[in-house]
């Protein structure tokens, strides 16, 4: 997504944005493997990026309504009439992007939205940004020694749930975690009592959450991630990121696929506005062209997540690969993309 940010306008080299080259995952027992990331990747806030993309969509003209919810969306005959917490507007194009769940999947019954709980919809999303003291390290043979690299990105898994950690502007670190429900209800929904008890006995997160300076008073936090099946486009709306479909964060490659996700639909939008292909068209070119560039990866994310979560499927599974570079490799591949 470098180049595609780039011709956005996003200034990365400015940035002096870390770049990633290298992964570690570790097992639940604290064994760890090592594997360079062929295509590799660079770390950015959320805050940054949003903020910087907010500022360029200004300075092109697009009108942005901040603390505004979206109600309803509904197409007639002359195009889109919006319900906002505002007011109303009509306009001729309504693309969806509000994330991995939001009232208006809910107020459409979207099939993930109401499906009964399963493996693949009953997680939650805690996240930090932290700053680490020069003892906080990453592991060489296993043992600790050194800083946390900027190349690199962490994997840590635990009982039900994996925390990834990688650094992001002004020696910041990213630290965020998925785990089920199931782990916080065990918890009586105490946050920092199951960062204690569950995540803590992978000893790499032991030793970040005891020693870490923690920027947030508080975290961020999402219920109810699902990584169900959605459909591109629905009710006419059509739908971009989270909101159309979802790879497991394990993958690295969440971020990557919304970008390149909004840069496919941006095509056939320009298409249809400028009456080359009518909106059946658009919808159905748009649709085909997401699966055929995202279904793949995303089931084989769903594949791979199976494999992490449970403590002793975790700790065999990192011990049986490690000897075999040429696998990780492959399932590198399998959920990441090209440069677009």
């Amino acid at each position: 997504s470098w180049d595609f940010l780039k011709s956005l306008g996003v200034e990365l080299e400015k940035m002096n944005v870390p770049m990633i080259s290298q992964l570690q995952v570790s097992a639940v027992n604290g064994k760890i493997l090592k594997q360079k990331l062929p295509l590799g990747g660079f770390g950015i806030s959320r805050y940054l990026l949003d903020h910087t993309l907010m500022q360029l969509a200004k300075a092109a003209g697009v009108h942005i309504r901040e603390n505004t919810k979206v109600n309803d969306i509904v197409l007639d005959t002359s195009g889109f009439s919006i319900e906002t917490s505002r007011q109303n507007y009509h306009t001729k194009i309504a693309c969806g992007s509000f994330g991995k769940r939001s009232n208006i999947d809910i107020k459409w019954k979207r099939p993930f939205s109401v499906a009964a709980k399963n493996k693949l919809n009953n997680y939650i999303g805690v996240k930090y940004h932290i700053k680490t003291p020069a003892r906080l390290h990453y592991f060489n043979k296993e043992r600790l020694g050194g800083d946390f690299p900027a190349d690199t990105i962490a994997l840590h898994n635990f009982k039900n749930g994996y925390c990834g950690i990688s650094r992001i502007e002004e020696d910041k670190y990213c630290l965020c975690y998925l785990t089920t429900a199931d782990n916080l209800q065990k918890c009586k929904g105490d946050i920092k009592a199951m960062e204690q008890t569950i995540l803590s006995q992978n000893p790499h997160l032991k030793k970040i959450f005891s020693e870490s300076d923690f920027l947030f008073d508080l975290p961020v936090t999402i219920s109810q991630i699902s990584f169900d099946k959605k459909k591109q486009v629905e009710n006419h709306v059509l739908m971009t990121g989270d909101a159309a479909g979802m790879i497991t964060p394990l993958c690295g490659n969440g971020m990557s696929m919304a970008l390149h996700g909004s840069k496919i639909l941006a095509a056939h939008v320009h298409n249809f506005l400028r009456g080359n292909i009518t909106r059946d068209e658009m919808e159905k070119r748009y649709s085909l062209q997401w699966q055929r560039e995202f279904a793949h990866r995303i089931k084989m994310g769903r594949r791979i997540q199976r494999l992490f979560g449970g403590e002793w499927l975790t700790n065999l599974f990192i011990a049986a690969v490690k000897p075999f570079p040429w696998f990780i490799k492959f399932l590198i591949r399998q959920t990441h993309g090209k440069a677009f």
